[in-house]
């Protein structure tokens, strides 16, 4: 069955107000085809200030604009379980693409979607370009069919690492020419809020299991991968940089280096540090 939408966005959202109302309006507004996105909102149980905000001022305006979306609440799971709320909302997308956003990103370009769209019926993970143009794809685009894959977008809340380190793997990573303002406090000073103080870290411990660079992530990835590139197989493409890089003729992290023109990936400078075999 052909998906109604082409992309759609999964926003976790907690306690903002105007920044969320500014993202949201920036997608909407600089899209080419705003009929043809999903917007899918996760707010939690407790927050007060930002459904109040939801229903008052934002989803007016979406059906104004006549803007499909979709809101649920959840119990409260942290920033260390972000990744709870965006697995669940890709459960009720029928879209294309699936596109994890922040509410304090900015989208700049016109016709953002319309750059997405011309990966169609290509399996690739797309990259915005966001400050310091990071080697990860900050607000990670994966077509709908991963997440069908795997069960989820991610296991971990570390997203953008998670996906960005298999798409790497695979060598089906790709930065598209759309620019994204991440006006988040230790980059531009603002939302500098509870919201944000209250992020948890999950790297730089590899010895706890949680850990985004632990081996038992690693491995889970690896399985991912493996995973994937069946599939990839199944459609004809090619997955030779994959399959090198375990018979260890390929630097899994060959491409990421180059990417990583402001050198934000300290962790790599031993290309091995972080690949278990």
């Amino acid at each position: 069955m052909t998906p109604e939408y082409d992309i759609a966005m999964l926003l976790a959202t907690r306690g903002r107000t105007e920044s969320l109302g500014r993202s949201v309006r920036s997608l909407i507004e600089l899209a080419d085809h705003p009929d043809r996105l999903q917007l899918m909102f996760a707010f939690d149980n407790d927050d007060d200030v930002g459904a109040t905000y939801f229903h008052d001022e934002l989803q007016p305006w979406l059906e104004e604009h006549e803007i499909s979306f979709f809101a649920v609440k959840f119990p409260r799971q942290g920033y260390h379980r972000l990744h709870i709320y965006n697995n669940k909302m890709a459960q009720y997308t029928n879209s294309h693409w699936l596109m994890i956003w922040n509410d304090d990103a900015v989208m700049q370009t016109q016709g953002w979607d319309t750059e997405i769209m011309r990966y169609q019926d290509q399996f690739k993970l797309l990259a915005f370009h966001t400050h310091l143009d990071h080697p990860y794809s900050i607000f990670p685009i994966l077509p709908r069919k991963w997440y069908e894959l795997l069960g989820y977008i991610s296991p971990h809340s570390v997203q953008d690492g998670w996906l960005s380190q298999q798409a790497y793997m695979l060598d089906i990573w790709e930065r598209i020419p759309v620019w994204v303002l991440h006006d988040r406090a230790d980059i531009t000073g603002n939302n500098n809020d509870a919201t944000f103080k209250e992020r948890a870290a999950l790297e730089g411990r590899p010895m706890d299991e949680a850990d985004f660079h632990s081996i038992a992530q690693i491995e889970l990835r690896h399985k991912d991968c493996e995973k994937l590139a069946n599939y990839m197989i199944s459609q004809g493409l090619s997955v030779e940089f994959f399959i090198n890089i375990f018979k260890g003729t390929q630097d899994p992290w060959e491409k990421l280096a180059k990417n990583d023109v402001n050198k934000q990936m300290v962790q790599f400078e031993n290309p091995h540090k972080h690949f278990a075999k």
